[in-house]
């Protein structure tokens, strides 16, 4: 791996499919979701999230915070515990255990664990921030002595299968549940059995396997006649939810105590119960014994069905209400969902008795949808951060913040975790965007998002409310699924391009006023004046052919749009005057569909200057000339007059085998030049190139002066096209004589897509995606690989279809990626300033101590 490169994830939004366990920090205010491939999602306030990826792609069985300090906890199914630094984001330390861990819980408040294993030994770890060591400590819970209490004989000692230090213990009691029903609570500090309960097969807690739920009194820490409780049975009552012969077994089971004083009661939240083959629901009961566990009583019963399958859930307590009960449920379903209900919610079924879906819930959304709405394709681009685009952006975002809610929640709730520390944004004044992204949408919409830092703000929506307002537009066809997207820094412009082959144009920036809206088909121009809103406005809608867009380039000033389509077309507009200024025959003999577009502009710089402050204006559309470079699926290159349209030459490009083109890039000196400006000055006039080499054009049109002027660059000037299977290196001047001889060649392996990135002032390189997952970095002069990484090693992905379509860079090395719900961005180069700031701090807002004393002083 070159220096220069570290392939690495920046920014991560989404829960992923494999979810399968929760894990909460009470204090902090933060959720963990560890998967079934071995990687940990924290999620906290708003834009605060994480993925941490453990080594090994292995299930966690067990998922525990350490509160209020910074550190997760997780255990493997390959019995290796592991604490994660959190504002590190990796590993700080791990052992491997030698037996089966069957149980596991940390201490709160403090840095121990307890660790029970299939032998039924229990065992206290801790955990040492300072030297960032986990120790193994020499205490544990001995088996003769429970076994001598409990009546049972040694060799045949049940796992254990949970551990649960006593509340109000101070940490000196813990209650140890086994295999085979047994229930102790040891007393740490007087190494000795204070209760044996218990004769049926447990589960989990007093949740049984069976269906059952048990409910135990149980002696209090200051009790003085432990033994003599632990004789008695009366304290205990069975909860059976079904009467059907066969149940499913009590999983995931937590309670909330009722702080009341006028009863004495709880909450209890648990999945199954139920008989085998019922509804995906979660139940919760409110139970009082009102003088003694012998009268505990069912007060209401609600049943919520899930929204897919049940993986997890956790209670939280409600912010400022620790002392008063309130709570919040955080339930996880699959494929990847997160509910939230909050004691209101749960208030308005107490009186119902039906099953309800959970259609009122709250629910951790994307930042960035990409399931609803549907995304189709999206783009990332560098804006100036001089220049008048960038101010008029940050402007946007410093001032107005968006109209529409920043905070990943459906409803009009507030999102209810508020952990971590999201990245500091500049002052107002100060603000300059430097990055955006888009994504287009099957219903026709388009967004766009503020990008220089990883906490994306979304800055405009684009979408389909402008062609109601104009008759004759065919609505459905305007809000067709959009399958291509372009932005131009220089005129302040998107176009949008859909699949039933409209194209439109927007102007983002700019007052509100009476304005003309072109709309051009092949035949006809009509104008309609609009008044349309502050933002963005639209300026004309081409609808051209019924065939999908695939692509859309613009020109480096913008006042030039190529159309690609699927049809096999291109067609040329000029943004200026909204127009057509050519729209081509199909190019191959296949109709394949447009696979790639370049545009070379050759521009008199002076003219340029003088007509900056109107970049489509029709004297800058006289002074700019140019050449286009086509090329199809099935490897057709053509080479166009940028004004006319006129072909220069065309052929089909030469493969061992058959393999469909991806993209194509134009070099000078191993700089990429494609759609870019190449000066040309008035000195040196392009007409005077006598090269023998170049192919004669027509004299009728100017494209003979543009191929001439080409001539004499023509040395440093090169092609690359990129293939399925290979990557072909020309010289420009033989594409342009229809010979297309070839440099140099290296072979791929499924390659899918492609991105040109500046490494460094001297050299640029190519991203490479391929089907099996790999990202290969070549050099853009020998095409050797620099460097590779894989999807499976960064976020844990296999490569799905149609992941390239979704896929987009900017030059600087940053690629955003979407696999089902997640979006990731990742960085390829060592240097670059990753969206500003590399990560969300998952840092602690306040001490530990501080933060302890003001939960338990308020």
């Amino acid at each position: 791996m070159s220096a220069n490169l570290n392939p690495r994830l920046t920014v991560h939004y989404g829960i992923p499919a494999t979810a399968s366990i929760l894990a909460c920090d009470l204090i902090q205010r933060l959720v963990a979701v560890g998967t079934l491939d071995g990687r940990i999602k924290v999620i906290g306030g708003e834009y605060v999230e994480a993925l941490l990826v453990s080594p090994k792609h292995i299930p966690f069985k067990n998922l525990e915070f350490l509160q209020n300090q910074g550190f997760l906890v997780s255990v493997s199914n390959e019995n290796e515990v592991q604490v994660w630094d959190l504002g590190q984001r990796q590993i700080a330390s791990s052992i491997k255990w030698e037996s089966n861990i069957t149980a596991f819980k940390a201490i709160h408040g403090t840095s121990y664990m307890y660790l029970g294993d299939e032998h039924g030994m229990v065992y206290v770890l801790k955990y040492d921030a300072d030297q960032r060591k986990l120790t193994n400590l020499p205490y544990y819970v001995p088996t003769n002595v429970i076994a001598e209490e409990a009546g049972i004989s040694l060799p045949n000692h049940p796992s254990v299968v949970g551990v649960l230090p006593q509340p109000c213990s101070q940490g000196n009691r813990v209650l140890i549940a086994y295999v085979n029903g047994l229930i102790v609570i040891w007393d740490v500090s007087d190494d000795k059995v204070v209760l044996v309960r218990g004769n049926k097969d447990l589960q989990l807690q007093v949740g049984y396997v069976d269906g059952d739920i048990m409910f135990w009194a149980l002696p209090t820490a200051t009790s003085k006649n432990n033994q003599q409780a632990s004789k008695s049975h009366k304290n205990v009552v069975k909860l059976q939810l079904s009467s059907g012969e066969k149940r499913l077994p009590v999983i995931v089971l937590h309670w909330s105590e009722n702080q009341s004083h006028s009863a004495r009661g709880c909450k209890i939240f648990f999945y199954g119960g139920d008989q085998i083959g019922s509804k995906e629901t979660l139940t919760i009961l409110d139970l009082e014994w009102p003088s003694g566990i012998e009268s505990l009583k069912c007060v209401s019963h609600v049943d919520i069905t899930l929204n897919g399958f049940f993986a997890d859930m956790v209670l939280f307590p409600t912010v400022g209400e620790m002392e008063n009960g309130g709570s919040m449920l955080f339930v996880l379903t699959n494929p990847g969902q997160l509910h939230v209900y909050d004691d209101a919610w749960l208030a308005a079924f107490k009186s119902q008795d039906e099953k309800k879906p959970c259609v009122s819930s709250g629910q951790y959304v994307m930042p960035i949808p990409i399931v609803a709405p549907c995304m189709t394709v999206s783009k990332l681009s560098l804006v100036d951060r001089d220049g008048e685009f960038s101010k008029a952006l940050s402007k946007i975002v410093s001032t107005a913040k968006l109209k529409a809610p920043h905070t990943p929640i459906r409803s009009s709730k507030k999102w209810p975790l508020t952990g971590g520390i999201p990245s500091r944004l500049p002052g107002a004044a100060d603000y300059e965007v430097e990055r955006v992204y888009m994504a287009g949408y099957q219903d026709g919409s388009v967004r766009m998002w503020d990008a220089t830092y990883p906490a994306l703000s979304l800055i405009f929506v684009l979408g389909a409310e402008i062609y109601g307002k104009v008759p004759g537009i065919d609505i459905a066809r305007a809000s067709a699924p959009v399958s291509a997207l372009e932005i131009c820094s220089f005129t302040q412009s998107v176009a949008i391009g859909n699949e039933c082959g409209m194209v439109c144009l927007f102007k983002l920036t700019g007052p509100s006023n009476e304005m003309s809206l072109n709309i051009v088909t092949e035949t006809e121009k009509k104008v309609h004046t609009l008044h349309q809103a502050d933002g963005p406005q639209c300026m004309a809608l081409f609808s051209l052919f019924s065939s999908p867009v695939c692509l859309l380039q613009s020109t480096e000033f913008g006042n030039r749009l190529a159309v690609g389509f699927k049809c096999d077309r291109v067609a040329v507009l000029d943004v200026g005057t909204s127009s057509v200024l050519f729209i081509t025959d199909s190019l191959s003999l296949s109709n394949c569909s447009v696979s790639s577009l370049a545009m070379i502009s050759f521009t008199d710089t002076n003219t340029l200057v003088n007509n900056s402050k109107d970049p489509t204006s029709t004297s800058l559309n006289d002074v700019e000339k140019g050449l286009a470079f086509i090329m199809t699926r099935d490897a057709y290159l053509a080479v166009l007059d940028g004004r006319t349209g006129h072909v220069v030459s065309s052929q089909s490009i030469p493969q061992k085998k058959e393999s469909s083109a991806i993209s194509m890039y134009i070099l000078e000196d191993g700089n990429i030049v494609s759609s870019t400006v190449i000066s040309e000055s008035k000195n040196e006039p392009a007409h005077s190139s006598t090269d023998p080499e170049i192919a004669p054009v027509e004299p009728k049109s100017e494209t003979s002066a543009q191929v001439a002027y080409l001539g004499q660059r023509s040395k440093s000037l090169h092609i690359l096209l990129c293939f399925e299977d290979a990557l072909h290196l020309h010289s420009l001047k033989s594409v342009i004589k229809g010979t297309c001889d070839s440099i140099r060649e290296v072979n791929l392996k499924q390659c899918c897509w492609t991105s040109a990135i500046k490494i460094d002032d001297k050299e640029c390189g190519l991203v490479l995606l391929c089907r099996t997952g790999i990202i290969e970095i070549r050099s853009l002069t020998k095409l050797e690989v620099m460097g590779q990484c894989s999807l499976m090693t960064i976020l844990r992905w296999n490569f799905t279809a149609n992941m390239e379509k979704m896929a987009c860079s900017s030059n600087r090395g940053q690629i955003v990626l979407i696999n089902g719900c997640e979006f990731a961005a990742v960085s390829i180069l060592a240097l670059e300033n990753d969206f500003r700031f590399l990560s969300l701090s998952l840092s602690l807002p306040l001490s530990y101590f501080s933060v302890f004393f003001y939960v338990f002083l308020c």
